[in-house]
Protein backbone atom coordinates (compact mmCIF):
# COMPACT_ATOMS: atom_id res chain seq x y z
CA UNK A 1 0.00 0.00 0.00
CA UNK A 2 1.78 3.37 -1.11
CA UNK A 3 0.98 6.30 1.71
CA UNK A 4 2.23 9.84 1.74
CA UNK A 5 4.88 10.44 4.32
CA UNK A 6 6.21 13.80 5.98
CA UNK A 7 9.15 13.77 8.05
CA UNK A 8 9.50 17.34 9.77
CA UNK A 9 7.69 18.33 6.63
CA UNK A 10 9.71 16.87 4.51
CA UNK A 11 8.32 14.11 2.14
CA UNK A 12 9.75 10.59 1.86
CA UNK A 13 8.60 7.70 -0.18
CA UNK A 14 6.78 4.99 1.89
CA UNK A 15 5.10 1.77 1.62
CA UNK A 16 3.21 -0.47 3.88
CA UNK A 17 2.60 -4.17 3.80
CA UNK A 18 -0.71 -5.92 3.39
CA UNK A 19 -0.48 -6.95 7.30
CA UNK A 20 -3.61 -6.49 9.14
CA UNK A 21 -1.93 -4.14 11.42
CA UNK A 22 -1.03 -1.90 8.21
CA UNK A 23 -4.25 -2.00 7.42
CA UNK A 24 -5.32 -1.15 10.96
CA UNK A 25 -2.80 1.67 10.81
CA UNK A 26 -4.47 3.38 7.66
CA UNK A 27 -7.83 3.48 9.70
CA UNK A 28 -6.39 6.01 11.72
CA UNK A 29 -5.00 7.87 8.48
CA UNK A 30 -4.09 10.84 8.06
CA UNK A 31 -2.32 10.71 11.84
CA UNK A 32 0.62 12.87 12.77
CA UNK A 33 2.47 11.54 15.64
CA UNK A 34 5.62 13.31 17.75
CA UNK A 35 8.83 11.27 17.44
CA UNK A 36 11.66 10.64 20.50
CA UNK A 37 14.42 8.86 20.61
CA UNK A 38 14.70 5.31 22.24
CA UNK A 39 18.17 3.87 22.70
CA UNK A 40 20.02 5.77 19.59
CA UNK A 41 18.31 2.74 17.39
CA UNK A 42 14.79 3.79 16.53
CA UNK A 43 12.22 6.86 17.04
CA UNK A 44 9.01 6.11 18.73
CA UNK A 45 6.04 8.00 19.20
CA UNK A 46 2.12 6.69 20.17
CA UNK A 47 -1.10 6.77 17.79
CA UNK A 48 -4.14 7.24 19.22
CA UNK A 49 -5.20 3.61 19.75
CA UNK A 50 -3.60 0.17 19.82
CA UNK A 51 -3.04 -1.87 16.25
CA UNK A 52 -4.37 -5.14 15.58
CA UNK A 53 -1.99 -7.98 16.04
CA UNK A 54 -4.07 -10.58 14.81
CA UNK A 55 -2.60 -12.88 12.21
CA UNK A 56 0.53 -11.10 12.22
CA UNK A 57 3.13 -12.35 9.33
CA UNK A 58 6.54 -14.31 11.30
CA UNK A 59 8.92 -11.97 13.28
CA UNK A 60 11.43 -10.28 11.23
CA UNK A 61 14.61 -8.13 12.52
CA UNK A 62 13.90 -4.59 11.55
CA UNK A 63 16.43 -2.43 9.10
CA UNK A 64 16.96 1.09 8.82
CA UNK A 65 13.90 2.60 7.12
CA UNK A 66 10.99 0.47 8.39
CA UNK A 67 8.29 1.28 9.98
CA UNK A 68 6.48 -1.20 12.83
CA UNK A 69 4.05 -1.39 15.65
CA UNK A 70 5.65 -2.23 18.88
CA UNK A 71 2.32 -4.30 20.61
CA UNK A 72 3.18 -4.51 24.87
CA UNK A 73 3.73 -0.42 24.17
CA UNK A 74 1.58 0.81 21.82
CA UNK A 75 3.95 2.62 19.72
CA UNK A 76 5.37 2.77 16.41
CA UNK A 77 9.11 2.74 15.77
CA UNK A 78 10.76 4.36 13.22
CA UNK A 79 14.24 2.31 12.34
CA UNK A 80 17.39 4.15 11.74
CA UNK A 81 19.66 1.62 12.87
CA UNK A 82 19.22 -1.88 12.56
CA UNK A 83 16.99 -3.12 15.18
CA UNK A 84 17.05 -5.66 17.77
CA UNK A 85 16.44 -9.81 16.54
CA UNK A 86 13.37 -11.05 15.38
CA UNK A 87 10.13 -10.70 18.22
CA UNK A 88 6.80 -11.38 17.82
CA UNK A 89 6.27 -8.11 19.70
CA UNK A 90 7.29 -6.09 16.77
CA UNK A 91 5.59 -5.78 13.54
CA UNK A 92 6.96 -4.25 10.36
CA UNK A 93 4.50 -2.71 8.63
CA UNK A 94 6.23 -0.91 6.08
CA UNK A 95 9.61 1.14 4.60
CA UNK A 96 10.31 4.44 4.26
CA UNK A 97 13.05 5.23 1.65
CA UNK A 98 15.33 8.08 3.31
CA UNK A 99 18.24 8.65 4.80
CA UNK A 100 19.14 7.15 8.20
CA UNK A 101 20.45 10.65 8.95
CA UNK A 102 17.30 12.28 8.10
CA UNK A 103 15.06 9.45 10.35
CA UNK A 104 17.22 9.50 13.20
CA UNK A 105 16.69 13.26 13.55
CA UNK A 106 12.98 12.84 12.92
CA UNK A 107 10.88 14.95 15.36
CA UNK A 108 7.11 14.21 13.74
CA UNK A 109 5.92 11.61 10.79
CA UNK A 110 2.60 12.82 8.87
CA UNK A 111 1.11 9.83 7.34
CA UNK A 112 -1.67 9.97 4.97
CA UNK A 113 -3.79 8.10 1.71
CA UNK A 114 -2.13 8.14 -1.41
CA UNK A 115 -3.29 9.92 -3.66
Amino acid sequence: MDIRVTLDGTPARAVLNDSPAARDLTALLPLTVDLEDFHGTERIGYPPRGLTTADAPAPVAAKPGDLAYYAPWGNLALFHRDGPGPSADLLVLGHLDADPDVLARARRITLETAP
